[in-house]
């Protein structure tokens, strides 16, 4: 008796025959960003030179599970598309003094059951794939099927290395952030564009979905979850449930970055008033914040402390909140490590790496990290605020519920620093005049 399903194509071999026939050979050349093949090729001497004679296994990942037999889209590990230039999911690489063999799973093309049947690997569900030979002569290295791969195991201490490494930037990483940073800024002139829209209705979610929208055309996607935080939401850290209103004579807090094809992203934020004009509390609040910023992005040259932006931009903040009455204690009591009471309103650091990932190098060594001095090539970001809740009591009610951030990319340089976002402006005049001329 049947029960009811329907017919198994897998198991009907006039169907199976059928299908097998009939088919051009459509392009299935690697979709490469270009350079991609040829700075992992680069990357990967680096490791050989920091790791000699060790061998690496790293697998590319696969796209978390979002609900039953759905999936969030499929993002590359960093550290493997680092060192192999390939996107592609569940692939698998052995890399050892600068040579690299990649396993990858074999498309099912017509012929094959799974051409039909496999959701995940067969063509007429995922499109055209490339064979392993042409994933290898793409990327100049040895391709081989998926199933012959050993266990993927990146021990702890090789993704410090990796993580170090990828602290200098070279030249095509440079190239990747510059347009990722281009790009956010195109970004950031669209979602003013809407913001009449957004009061009128949608609120965060319509500027929220304009960026991210513009992002995927123009990039491969946000490089992380988009911060749109208007009035009482500005002051939150990470606010990434964009679902509020947007309304007239509130701040509006954008943090905001676009990830390129080759997956470096942005990460730029800018505080505007909604109306177009600042309030005086708000220019307030926002002149200090700039003042900061622009104390510590004076920091950022070769040679100097990692620290040195964060400690600059801090005492900006902590004088400029004691002379408002906030503090409870003298600057250098604030500033002391046993005081910080200026971090109230300033919970988060002042700034950090900038690549692959939007917070990058993540696994280094604390001394690598916070206790190395910069370096030509590093790439960070400098991202002061100021945020008074609206619910909190030490604040005065006319700067309650605002929250300003202005964060910028910069590039270290051997003399300086090269402010890869300078095409937004900083100050709230500028700010005001930008916002006008993009709505």
């Amino acid at each position: 008796m049947s029960d009811g399903r329907l017919p198994r194509l897998a198991e009907i071999p006039a169907f199976n025959d059928y299908i097998a026939q009939g088919w051009d050979s459509p392009a299935r050349t690697p979709d490469l960003v270009p350079g991609a093949a040829e700075a992992a090729a680069a990357h990967r001497a680096r490791l050989a030179a920091a790791l000699p004679g060790r061998t690496v296994v790293i697998a590319a990942g696969r796209a978390p599970v979002r609900s039953n037999d759905t999936s969030y889209d499929f993002r590359v590990d960093s550290d493997f598309y680092w060192l192999t230039g390939c996107a592609t999911e569940n692939a698998v690489a052995v890399v050892r003094d600068g040579d690299a063999t990649l396993y990858l799973p074999p498309p099912a093309r017509p012929g094959d059951v799974g051409f039909f049947a496999d959701a995940a690997y067969g063509e007429l569900w995922v499109g055209p794939s490339p064979s392993p030979a042409e994933w290898s002569a793409a990327l100049g290295v040895t391709v081989l099927p998926l199933d012959e791969a050993p266990a993927a195991d990146v021990p702890a201490d090789v993704r410090r290395v990796l993580a170090e490494l990828r602290m200098i930037k070279d030249e095509w990483e440079i190239g990747q952030l510059r347009e990722a940073v281009d790009r956010t800024v195109e970004g950031f002139a669209a979602v003013l564009a809407e913001v009449p829209a957004a009061v009128a209705g949608p609120g965060e979610r319509w500027l929220q979905g304009t960026f991210d929208r513009y992002a995927r055309a123009y990039g491969n996607g946000p490089g992380y979850a988009s911060i749109v935080g208007s009035g009482p939401h500005a002051p939150t850290l990470h606010w990434v449930r964009c679902d509020g209103p947007v309304e007239e004579g509130e701040v509006l807090l954008l943090d905001m970055g676009v990830e390129t094809r080759g997956h470096y992203t942005a990460d730029v934020t800018r505080t505007f008033p909604v109306s177009g004009t600042f309030s005086p509390a708000q220019r307030q609040v926002h002149d200090l914040v700039e003042r900061a910023h622009r104390a510590g992005m004076a920091q950022v040259t070769p040679g100097r402390p990692f620290t040195a932006f964060h400690h600059a931009a801090m005492e900006v903040i902590a004088r400029g909140l004691h002379d408002w009455g906030l503090l409870p204690v003298s600057v250098d009591e604030a500033l002391s490590d046993a005081g910080q009471h200026h971090r109230r309103y300033l919970i988060c650091g002042i700034g950090h790496h900038l690549g692959l990932d939007v917070h990058d190098c993540a696994r280094s060594r604390p001394e690598a990290y916070h206790g190395a001095r910069m370096e030509p090539g590093m790439v960070l970001t400098v991202e002061p605020g100021l945020y008074f809740h609206a619910h909190d009591r030490t604040v005065p009610p006319e700067l309650r519920g605002i929250g300003v951030r202005i964060e910028d990319d910069l590039l270290v340089t051997a003399d300086g620093a090269d402010i890869l976002s300078d095409a937004l402006p900083i100050d709230a005049s500028g700010l005001e005049n930008w916002n006008k001329e993009n709505k």
